[in-house]
């Protein structure tokens, strides 16, 4: 039985349909916070139980008979809660004699002495230590942050405003993430193993080329300031931390990630249909 924490968020369901395809639904339990809102999950024939990452009482009944879990972190902003809750994750799934976790981590979780990376570091330390098979995927920020239906806006204008210098950006969509974790979660070759996850590097010009492709209408990057949580994304690029590069991706995926052109052919079909 293969258990997916968190299941109830956009990644979790794309793991869950993902597994579908791969194992008979019977096979796959979703734990998530409120059951309720997982009424579609269960309708589908996959088993919904409570896995509270604050409650280690649920995760123990969660995860009763599982042999594989997916950890899903936990988007607690707090590093010292967040921290908590995954090894809370750990102990549980220790406790009820699951065989191996995936674990969706960061890129530069490896690493110690990064604030940003610090739950993430201790989650990976505490799976090491914890003696049971685990698989570590550390994932790149999703691309639907940055190529979403809100495109349409630079596709009216013809600008695409950006602040990365032309600096390279390694974004995965969750598409592909949660293909990647289905993958590791149903192959044993993957266990014993830490991916660092990255899709195909791309810069803002070529993402104007490829909103000029897909709907006809040109557009054209130009450097400007970006405010809020974005414009902080476009600093990490700017300085060049968006561009490490991995085959990773494709060896678990067995197939080329999601390309840019098809990202936002994706992204603009739900305002242009």
């Amino acid at each position: 039985m293969i258990v997916v924490s968190a299941a109830s968020g956009a990644l979790g369901r794309l793991v869950v349909a993902e597994l579908r395809t791969r194992v008979p639904a019977g096979q796959v339990v979703a734990a998530v916070r409120d059951p309720q809102r997982a009424a579609d999950l269960a309708a589908s024939g996959v088993e919904v139980r409570r896995g509270d990452y604050d409650d280690p009482g649920s995760l123990r009944d969660a995860l009763a008979g599982a042999d594989r879990l997916l950890l899903i972190s936990s988007p607690e902003l707090d590093t010292g809660r967040r921290t908590r809750q995954h090894l809370a994750a750990i102990d549980a799934a220790v406790a009820a004699g699951v065989g191996a976790i995936a674990y969706t981590s960061f890129l530069g979780a490896d690493r110690p002495g990064d604030p940003m990376n610090a739950a993430h570091h201790a989650t990976e330390r505490a799976l090491h230590d914890s003696g049971t098979g685990h698989t570590v995927l550390r994932h790149p920020f999703y691309s639907e942050a940055f190529i979403n239906p809100g495109l349409e806006v630079a596709v009216r204008s013809g600008m695409l405003a950006a602040a990365t210098g032309g600096r390279g950006l390694n974004t995965a969509t969750r598409a592909d993430l949660a293909a990647a974790a289905a993958a590791v979660l149903t192959d044993d070759a993957h266990t014993g193993r830490a991916y660092d996850l990255t899709g195909p590097l791309w810069t803002y010009a070529q993402l104007a080329e490829a909103l000029t492709q897909v709907t006809g209408e040109p557009v054209a990057a130009v450097e400007a300031d970006v405010p809020g949580p974005m414009g902080f994304l476009m600093g990490l690029a700017r300085a060049g931390a968006l561009e490490r590069q991995t085959d990773d991706l494709r060896h678990v995926l067995g197939r080329p990630p999601t390309s840019l052109r098809e990202a936002v052919a994706d992204a603009l079909a739900t305002v242009r249909t």
